[in-house]
């Protein structure tokens, strides 16, 4: 019989505690989670040779633009962007520029970075005269010094070089 009103009591208390956390749960739901903040980790230039046409897919027509080469540098990072690359492009019928881009980074300091960076492009600017153009890239960084980029999301911008060579600017930063 004690046993009994043991588990009775315990069965009781579980459940006053189960309503108690769902109704702190509820009140946690109603109030969402901060947002990311972003912190800039650096802004590149990267050297580009003219685009190269693939023809068109059902998905839109398709271009290689090779990377040259280029830098970045922010406060705690800095070096050349390894000659090489190439930045995948399809340009959509909906007028947006979806691209991957894969190519390596060095540092100053020798540390080779491997970077595939994923973005898309309003080709045509909006009603506000404003284009969309955001990127997200990946990055593969040796354990050590760089390590702490295998372990962040990042975000970028991307916008033309100064019209001098084919460039594109890109400012990188990691969300936290």
């Amino acid at each position: 019989m004690a046993a009994d009103v043991d588990r009775r009591g315990l069965i009781g208390a579980l459940a006053v505690g189960g309503a108690a956390l769902a109704a702190g749960a509820s009140a946690a739901a109603a109030q969402p989670p901060a947002g990311p903040r972003s912190v800039l980790v650096y802004q590149a230039v990267a050297l580009l040779e003219e685009r190269v046409p693939h023809g068109t897919s059902p998905y839109g027509e398709r271009f290689r633009v090779p990377i040259i080469g280029g830098s970045f540098e922010g406060p705690d990072i800095r070096g050349r962007i390894v000659p090489g690359g190439a930045d995948w492009q399809l340009l959509r019928t909906d007028g947006y520029l979806e691209l991957v881009a894969d190519y390596f980074m060095e540092t100053d300091d020798k540390v080779q970075i491997k970077v595939t960076n994923r973005g898309l492009i309003q080709t045509v600017p909006g009603a506000d005269g404003q284009r969309y153009a955001m990127t997200t890239p990946r990055f593969e960084a040796p354990m050590g010094k760089y390590g702490w980029l295998n372990q962040l999301i990042f975000a970028g911008t991307v916008a033309p070089g100064d019209g001098k060579v084919p460039a594109v600017r890109l400012a990188i930063y990691k969300l936290v």
